[in-house]
């Protein structure tokens, strides 16, 4: 099998493992555990808090002492172990540092796979990362629908086999790993005594801190849409003349919209990244996050519902211009014995701090600005996100200073 392949099989299991349970988890905790709502926001913390150190971490040992494919090996094979216990927990505060130990295995292995692709790639003859990774990528986002989908079909959606569906598939994977291209440590002896910290060092250097910086704003933007899309169109419900309306009855399935939109705007990477630079696809990744939240202030089910699934649409485009293409930017512009725990740190930035910041202060404001009665101004509360990222665009085309020269790009594709 070349080695196209192979990344394909790994990039589909990567996010199988992790769609099987993400959407429907909701349903287990409320519906068959029937555990108390105030709590269930910590579920979706852990993925922040266990980004904050373990990519890092992780990074900085695939760099100095460990093959990085057996390093993600290893990991899926912990990550099922407790997917698998995971069900024997009866108590909602011994199940969030359950997942918190879940996450603290599978978080790591986003960015390491990201990294033993690249490296796959570039010791492949004929290979070019930029042109290449992308539609390799896009089978990740096709895994995670394959498996939302398996789950909602198999009845599994609000009961532990949700997790057991991911278990399986995180060992089949696990097993998997061990036969991938070798990514040995890049580092040498003196290197190595660094303690693993010198991709710490890319904060002395100001084009990638502020890189970085506005990568976590942009991390917290998505965890705004993660957090309260569904529910949005869920409580549409409370609306007399939507309550019977397509949207309300299969809120998940146009949410998956998004999902979908994500498949084809992985593919047009290439091409926006090698013509504009990663600036110019960076701010429109931000511009498009302006959309999405502005069509959601101004949407509904009936004669809004092409603003509803414009918003999915323009969602692939915000997620796969900032998250893929600044994965491939922290790749282009780091050294080759960095690699992993650069990955790391971007990973850090967006999936733990964005996320933490994300997460807090949009519940902390929604709660305190937004709620009247317990009644969510839905309309507001999308047009302050709205501005939120349009803030950032600005900041960014001021700030972020990178002239674009596509020969720089495809000569570090290689």
């Amino acid at each position: 099998m070349s080695v196209k392949y192979r990344l394909i099989f790994m990039n589909f299991m990567q996010f199988f493992v992790w769609g099987a349970w993400l959407i429907t988890i909701a349903n287990y905790w409320f519906g068959t555990r029937h555990w108390d709502g105030t709590q269930f926001g910590l579920v979706f913390g852990t993925m922040g808090i266990a980004s904050l150190y373990m990519p890092t971490l992780t990074g900085i040992m695939a760099d100095r002492f460990i093959n990085a494919e057996r390093l993600y090996g290893i990991l899926h094979l912990l990550y099922a172990g407790v997917l698998f216990y995971l069900p024997q927990v009866g108590d909602p505060s011994t199940f969030i540092y359950v997942m918190l130990l879940a996450m603290s295995f599978y978080m790591p292995t986003i960015a390491l796979s990201n990294s033993i692709s690249y490296t796959a790639l570039k010791n492949s003859p004929n290979s070019d990362v930029v042109k290449d990774f992308p539609p390799i990528r896009v089978f990740g986002t096709i895994g995670f629908i394959v498996a939302m989908w398996l789950t909602n079909l198999t009845g599994s959606k609000a009961t532990e086999y949700q997790f057991y569906i991911a278990g399986i598939g995180a060992i089949v994977l696990g097993l998997y790993s061990f036969s991938l291209p070798k990514c040995p440590p890049q580092q040498n002896k003196e290197e190595k005594r660094s303690l693993g910290l010198e991709s710490f060092k890319l904060f002395g250097d100001y084009k990638m801190a502020l890189f970085f910086i506005f990568s976590m704003f942009l991390g917290g933007a998505l965890q705004l849409t993660n957090a309260y899309g569904d529910v949005f169109l869920d409580e549409f419900k409370n609306v007399a003349e939507y309550k019977s309306s397509f949207v309300v009855k299969y809120s998940t399935i146009i949410m998956s919209i998004s999902q979908i939109s994500e498949t084809l705007f992985i593919l047009a990477i290439p091409f926006f990244l090698k013509r504009f630079g990663i600036k110019q696809v960076m701010l429109i990744s931000m511009l498009a996050w302006v959309l999405r939240f502005g069509l959601f202030a101004y949407g509904n089910p009936t004669d809004g519902l092409w603003m509803i699934i414009l918003s999915c649409i323009v969602y692939g485009m915000a997620f796969d211009f900032f998250n893929i293409s600044g994965s491939l930017f922290v790749e282009t512009s780091t050294s080759a014995h960095i690699r992993s725990s650069a990955q790391g740190l971007f990973m850090m930035m967006t999936n733990g701090f964005g996320a933490i910041l994300g997460s807090f202060t949009s519940g902390w404001a929604i709660e305190q600005y937004f709620t009247h009665n317990g009644v969510r101004d839905w309309h507001n509360i999308w047009l302050a996100f709205a501005a939120y990222s349009l803030v950032i665009a600005v900041l960014f085309a001021i700030f972020f200073k990178h002239k674009h020269n596509p020969e720089d790009v495809a000569q570090v594709s290689h």
